[in-house]
């Protein structure tokens, strides 16, 4: 099987692997799509130790839609033939090789396998390109998921409101789960206008910070609500999905009373707190890494509940030999959104 190889900062090799050898308890899977993540051009560009333990010599990529091709002998769960989505914290049996999956493989061996934890059925409305999204959207429905307010059974307080800071994929994906769960208003600020624009046409409020005056633009959209420092917008919710500095800062400093702000884009440099101002205006940091298999349905029912054509924010598709061509496009925002790359030989 061909398969890439991450060889180091800014090299890529595809190999010829053997096929694995599919055990008793095994599902062999070829992958259809996958997609270009954020972490995948981190380690890309930064090299060894700036992406989910990818490693020199290794195999990566872990956002894929699969389709079982082998069955071990006792394994009663898949059918060959089935679509699959490839749960990376455990496909592998081993959480912290999630980045490491394979999905820029044109093969993966899923030993012991077991439905709804390793390998989820993917929704037959689903088109391709779209599945090998799930990952990220995941990231992003769990973000949303730890900043809304439950109202049991399942169920979110409605009619509140949240703006998104970064229009990648998982930002997208947030600000959709934000709206399905039940927030009225749902605004996203990036500085590249190319994915604003991906999200204006999905139909959500948009902002450009580097051009627009934030709080300007927030008081128009979302109204005003109290602070303590006086009127601000009525905003409930602040997610950062893009790791700047500067919005943890604006939160603290423009958020409303009883404000969340939720983190979930990578930020790894020690913050100070102003802890009085916070605890006076009682505004609250929440943290939201990875997801959960909850976030695996709920992703499914986003992507089909038809209220968004999300495959529009695939702008690029490449073949697998052209894996280094597509980390480079997917890293620049302003005239891409995502990247996937189509794992099957043309017909």
């Amino acid at each position: 099987m061909k398969a890439a190889i991450y060889a180091g900062k800014e090299q890529i090799e595809l190999k010829e692997l053997p096929l694995p050898e599919v055990g008793e308890h095994d599902v062999l899977i070829q992958n259809i799509y996958s997609s270009v993540c954020g972490t995948d051009t981190a380690v890309f560009f930064g090299g060894p130790g700036t992406g989910h333990k990818v490693t020199v010599g290794g195999e990566f990529g872990h956002e894929t839609v699969s389709r079982v091709v082998k069955t071990g002998r006792l394994v009663t769960d898949f059918t060959v033939g089935e679509r699959v989505y490839p749960y990376p914290l455990y496909a592998k049996n081993d959480p912290s090789r999630a980045g490491t999956l394979g999905g820029f493989s044109e093969y993966i061996l899923v030993p012991q396998a077991r439905r709804n934890v390793g390998l989820y059925p993917v929704d037959d409305r689903i088109p391709d390109r779209l599945a090998s999204l799930i990952e990220p959207f995941t990231v992003g429905c769990r973000a949303a998921r730890r900043g809304m307010i439950p109202a049991g059974e399942g169920r979110y307080l409605s009619g509140q409101s949240a703006v998104v800071f970064g229009c990648g994929t998982i930002g997208i994906a947030a600000a959709a789960a934000f709206s399905y769960f039940g927030m009225a208003r749902v605004m996203l600020c990036d500085f590249s206008d190319f994915r604003l624009n991906l999200a204006k046409d999905l139909g959500f409020a948009v902002c450009n910070p580097a051009r627009e005056d934030f709080r300007a633009r927030a008081l128009e959209y979302f109204g005003s609500a109290p602070s303590l420092t006086g009127p601000t917008a009525n905003i409930d919710c602040w997610l950062d999905a893009a790791g700047a500095p500067s919005i943890l800062e604006d939160f603290l400093r423009l958020g409303k009373i009883e404000s969340r702000f939720v983190s979930v884009g990578v930020n790894n440099a020690p913050r100070t707190i102003d802890l009085l101002h916070m605890t006076y205006a009682q505004q609250s940091i929440i943290g939201s890494g990875g997801y959960m298999p909850q976030d695996v349905w709920d992703v499914q029912r986003i992507m089909t509940c038809g209220r968004w054509n999300m495959e529009s924010i695939i702008t690029h598709e490449f073949p697998l030999d052209q894996l280094e061509t597509a980390i480079r496009t997917a890293a620049d925002v302003e005239h891409a959104g995502n990247v996937v790359i189509r794992m099957l030989p043309e017909p």
